[in-house]
Order: structure tokens, then C-alpha cells, then sequence
């Protein structure tokens, strides 16, 4: 087996000199890294992970807590999230929730036993109610992409999901559009409040009906939703889903019911994840940083684990609304009366 002082006298380094670099914990000229990284390569040699957590108190390794990695949201997140801790000499350590509340609590009083230097939570979804389980972890934790009200006692980086709803509901509000429906999930309330927003501003609210609750986050969910609407009100001329996935159901449903996108019906989506884009027509969407939020989560939890107070402790990152094929302007007299 290959040994640290192996690959010193290939380097022509102290064995000192290799431990900084494969630790990353103090600087070395970067001739001289360059230098050691090469006769790991040459070797093959492989740091002992186990013995150097010993040594050090650290395993340079996150956990990172996500309701799943099913979707491009969460995917995307992931990624970017592994590849900011890789460049810092971490390692990724993830678990999966899979809406399960049993599953969160089960994983987190895990992993409050287990050797992870930090722990960041992206995502809401079953973890809110078991957030006291890390009141006396030994580990900072941050949150990421947090949707509902989060706790004060943890950093966050996180969007503004309700802007996120007002920038749909003022597009479509200034297209003409005045009888629209809103396809949601239950956990999305901020993204139906930002919508709702928008068309109160003008003096003309959105009546309570005109929410339809999706039975679950998906294609079908998102069909049977816009199904339910346009049997309620025939003239509704817009829907807002409040996730892509819901959208692209609608357009199906919207087909079935002989309702020409964006013809005489428009289509506001929201996260824009890859089904957006390629649905036909392309789906005007809301869309979220998810890679700059991950980015921005892990450099404020690295931070918090060098023993920096992240500043600031909550950070909120703005949404952005990109228009594509699937809205267009209200047709007059289209709407049936209110």
C-alpha cells in the first residue's frame, strides 16, 4: 500500500508538506501542491479518510437532506451542491426524504450520531416539525431553497416564492387576462398569495374558488386540476400551476377540452424545470436560481463550519419570470361574466 511518505520522496517533500495538501487546512505554494498531486497520481495513493478524521476532528464531509432527487429541481440542486463542496475539499453525504416524515426524523436523529461536519437541508417538505432534533447537534446546519416559515436559529439561502407568484399573476394581469384559475399544490401558499397579489392591486380580487387543489404533484395531477377548472368556469381564459409538472398536464387538459394555447387560453408555469421548455407550446414559467442557491447555501454553511458567523444569516435570492409561447393577450369577450 501506498503511504503518505511515498508520496513525499517522489514529490521531494516533507510528509508534512503532503498531509497540507490533501487536507487542504494550510496553504502550499501552488508549484509545490502541484508538485505532490502529481506523485499522488503517479502512486495511487489514497488518503486514509478514517485515520485523518481521527487526527484532525474532521471528516470533511456534508449532509445534505432533499425531499428527493426525482425532479430537475432537486437534481439540479444536488449537482451544484456536490460540485461547491468538491472544489472545497468536501465530501457529500445525502439523504432522501421521499415526503416521508417518519423517513426525515428517522434520518436526521441518525444523523446527529453519525461524523459529518455540517448539515444542509434544502427543502421543506416533512422536516419542519423535526427541526428540534438538531437543537443540540454538534454540527452547524443550514437551510436551502425553505418555502414556509423558517426558524430563526438556523443560516438560510433561500427565494422569494411569493414574488415568484406575482410575477405570474401581474404578467397575466397585464395581458388582459381577468378570469383565471390557479392550479396548486397545498404546500405552495406563497406562490398562490404572490398571484393573488397581483390581481388585488388592481382593485380586482380573484375569488376563492379560484383555487383548485391538485390531488397530487404530478402530470395527472395537473390534468385532473385544469379539467376540474375549466368545467367550473368555462370562460376562464388563463392558469397559473404552481409547479411545471402541473402545467404540462394542463396543457393536455386544455387540448381535451378544445381550448387552443395560448389562443384562448393562456399558461403560466412555475420552476421551470426541463419539461417546461420542451412542452409544445413552450411554457412561460417563473423561474428559481436553484444552482446559485445551493452555491450560495454551501459557501454560508463552509463558513459556518470554520467557525465564521455566516452574514447575512438569511439570504433571499429573487425569482425571474421568462415569457416564452404558452401566454398571450386575453381575447375580448371571450370570458364569460362574473
Amino acid at each position: 500500500m501506498v503511504t503518505m511518505q511515498d508520496v513525499a520522496r517522489r514529490a521531494g517533500v516533507t510528509k508534512q508538506t503532503v498531509s497540507n495538501v490533501v487536507t487542504g487546512r494550510i496553504a502550499v505554494r501552488p508549484v509545490t501542491a502541484a508538485r505532490v498531486r502529481a506523485a499522488i497520481d503517479e502512486l495511487g495513493y489514497v488518503p486514509n479518510l478514517v485515520a485523518r478524521s481521527l487526527a484532525t476532528g474532521s471528516t470533511r464531509t456534508v449532509g445534505l437532506f432533499v425531499p428527493t432527487v426525482g425532479t430537475a429541481f432537486y437534481a439540479d440542486l444536488v449537482e451544484e451542491a456536490e460540485d461547491a463542496l468538491d472544489e472545497h475539499g468536501h465530501h457529500l453525504l445525502l439523504c432522501t426524504t421521499r415526503q416521508n416524515g417518519d423517513r426525515a426524523r428517522r434520518h436526521l436523529a441518525g444523523l446527529t450520531s453519525r461524523s459529518v461536519d455540517a448539515l444542509l437541508i434544502a427543502g421543506d417538505q416533512d422536516l419542519s416539525d423535526h427541526l428540534p432534533l438538531l437543537s443540540e447537534a454538534r454540527f452547524p446546519v443550514a437551510l436551502c431553497a425553505w418555502e414556509a416559515d423558517a426558524p430563526e436559529q438556523f443560516p438560510m439561502v433561500t427565494v422569494d416564492y411569493e414574488e415568484g407568484g406575482h410575477l405570474a399573476g401581474r404578467h397575466l394581469r397585464d395581458l388582459g387576462h381577468e378570469h383565471v384559475a390557479i392550479l396548486a399544490s397545498p404546500a405552495h401558499t406563497r406562490r398562490v398569495e404572490g398571484f393573488r397579489r397581483a390581481f388585488a392591486e388592481t382593485g380586482r380580487p380573484l375569488p376563492d374558488n379560484a383555487v383548485h387543489l391538485a390531488h397530487e404533484p404530478s402530470y395527472h395531477g395537473g390534468f385532473d386540476a385544469a379539467g376540474t377548472a375549466l368545467a367550473a368556469t368555462p370562460g376562464v381564459t388563463a392558469l397559473f400551476a404552481t409547479h411545471d409538472v402541473l402545467a404540462v398536464g394542463a396543457l393536455e387538459a386544455a387540448r381535451v377540452a378544445g381550448r387552443s394555447v395560448p389562443d384562448d387560453l393562456s399558461v403560466v408555469a412555475y420552476d421551470d424545470c426541463p419539461a417546461g421548455p420542451s412542452s409544445r407550446p413552450a411554457l412561460t414559467s417563473v423561474v428559481l436560481p436553484r444552482r446559485r442557491m445551493a452555491r450560495e447555501a454551501v459557501a454560508l454553511l463552509l463558513d459556518a463550519a470554520g467557525g465564521e458567523e455566516p452574514l447575512p444569516r438569511h439570504r433571499m435570492l429573487p425569482p425571474e419570470l421568462v415569457v416564452r409561447n404558452s401566454t398571450g393577450r386575453a381575447r375580448p369577450g371571450h370570458a364569460a361574466p362574473r
